[in-house]
């Protein structure tokens, strides 16, 4: 590969002897967030853009995850970029085909698959002050350089498979909700379900349509509310596409309401309990509607606060289990036989097929997805893990020069994931706008400004549930292995794009 030129949005290297790179920016996932950061770019004018995925097409989740039953649980209206809208959603909650065939449309339109390429895994990054570039290695052993790095990989991008005891004496098949293969049908088989996450709740009613038999192992339950979901029908896409104000206004009012759910019953749980006990009042009379048995329900209730782990939609999961053939084992695993598992209770349950909805591993692996080394010697992962999970504004770390990390703590703002990019976005446009303003090449995020923030974040989540409210049974993926929850930003959307759209600048320095 011949090196290129930086592109016209920045100056290049200002010294005899720097080292050209390969690329202006190297941005590392092909997903939403990377597709918004190298939109984001492209308007800065910088189109020496590479887009490494390690995945076969893009897409992100929503190439990966082809599950049975698989949809948004955020309405469409909100789940899409505000610049872009889509017109042409099937439902309220799309489902997830929907969303992949959105991908391949953004990234047509804003000419983004030139710069991809698939199948091409990162194993480490290293930050080289000396020539002021970050060197890139992927599996098939090759470097790449670039002047910018981003690492857009995702907060669920490492599946985590749990080392239940005899997992590989099981002579049935095994299935993973994020390794799912569309050509295996359920129908007739005897199959048991491991996790009631919000990927479960979607899966299990799917499932006990054709399993013959149903075993669902749970481990904490989840707070379940009704999914207001219907088909937009056509005179409405039509409208949308001809009057696109009137689908912004849809989406005011959806995003209105998430806010009222996440600032109120969330982030603000101290001075607003009340709001909090009303979402388990909903969700506890929901569940009594669809399950009469007392002891079933008892079972599926949350002894967790609401919030302390990520609700979720249905209307058909707490009915799958009033079906005869359904079956709620909450005993644990004791181990795996051949053609069975072992309940911790002693009871032994014949399948032929497991099914893990165990979710992903987000503290151990995916902070940051692969081995990062910024300035001195500072390795992210083995950082934050001995210090504290920190990133400026969510998306710059000290000592890591020109990295811009999409995936971090206090990163995701809102209930939407595209709140999150396009506050991401907002900063990436300020703050590559002030240096080719100052005729720079390099920025570093201040020590001074980082902690700052961090104190900041710390003080706001205060009142939040996760310190306020009882979260210990909920073994919620909010809290890392320090008991802090730094996942969240706590800030409304609006307070978040205005804040990522105007912090000092100074808070920064430039070379």
């Amino acid at each position: 590969m011949q090196p290129a030129r930086p592109g016209p949005g920045l100056p290049g290297p200002d010294g005899p002897g720097r080292e050209v790179p390969e690329h202006e920016v190297l941005i590392v996932g092909a997903g939403f967030g990377g597709m918004g950061a190298a939109i984001a770019f492209k308007r800065l004018g910088i189109d020496d853009i590479a887009i490494l995925e390690r995945e076969d097409d893009l897409g992100g989740t929503w190439h990966v995850n082809h599950y049975p039953g698989l949809a948004v649980d955020i309405a469409s209206v909100t789940y899409s970029y505000s610049f872009e809208p889509n017109p042409n959603w099937s439902r309220l909650f799309a489902p997830g085909p929907e969303l992949k065939r959105y991908a391949h449309h953004v990234a047509d339109k804003y000419d983004l698959k030139r710069h991809m390429e698939f199948g091409a895994r990162v194993d480490s990054a290293a930050w080289d002050d000396d020539a002021r570039i970050w060197r890139v290695r992927t599996a098939d052993g090759a470097e790449r350089t670039a002047r910018y790095l981003v690492t857009a990989t995702g907060f669920l991008s490492q599946p985590h498979v749990p080392d239940f005891p005899g997992l590989k004496n099981f002579r049935g098949k095994i299935l993973h909700t994020a390794d799912w293969e569309d050509d295996f049908d359920l129908t007739g088989k005897k199959v048991a379900v491991i996790g009631t996450g919000a990927t479960a709740v979607q899966l299990i009613p799917e499932a006990a349509k054709a399993a013959e038999s149903l075993t669902v192992f749970q481990r904490t339950p989840i707070w379940v509310v009704p999914k207001v979901d219907f088909p937009i029908p056509p005179p409405v896409q039509r409208m949308f596409r001809r009057v696109p104000l009137t689908q912004k206004a849809a989406r005011v009012v959806n995003t209105s309401m998430l806010e009222l759910l996440m600032v109120a019953g969330v982030l603000h749980h101290k001075q607003l309990k009340p709001g909090n006990k009303l979402a388990e009042l909903l969700a506890k009379a929901h569940l009594r509607v669809q399950v009469r048995d007392r002891e079933l329900r008892r079972k599926l209730t949350p002894d967790y606060d609401f919030g302390c782990k990520r609700p979720t939609f249905s209307n058909t999961y707490f009915a799958s289990f009033a079906k005869p053939h359904v079956t709620l084992q909450t005993s644990g695993i004791a181990r795996l036989e051949p053609d069975a598992i072992l309940a911790a209770d002693g009871t032994r349950i014949e399948i032929d097929t497991l099914v893990l909805a165990t979710g992903f591993n987000l503290w151990d692996v995916n902070f940051p997805a692969f081995e990062i080394t910024g300035r001195e010697g500072r390795e992210l992962g083995k950082f934050w893990r001995e210090n504290r999970f920190q990133a400026y504004e969510g998306v710059t770390v000290p000592r890591f020069p020109n990295f811009v990390s999409l995936n971090s703590p206090y990163s995701y703002s809102g209930l939407s994931y595209f709140t999150t990019i396009e506050g991401q976005m907002k900063h990436i446009t300020r703050l590559f706008g002030e240096l080719r303003r100052r005729g720079r090449d390099t920025f570093e995020v201040t020590e001074a400004a980082n902690d700052a923030f961090l104190d900041e974040m710390t003080d706001r989540l205060q009142s939040s549930v996760f310190y306020n409210g009882n979260c210990a049974t909920s073994r919620s993926y909010y809290f890392n292995q320090h008991g802090e929850a730094t996942l969240l930003r706590p800030s409304s959307t609006l307070r978040t794009l205005r804040e990522m759209d105007s912090f000092p600048l100074s808070d920064y320095e430039f070379r």
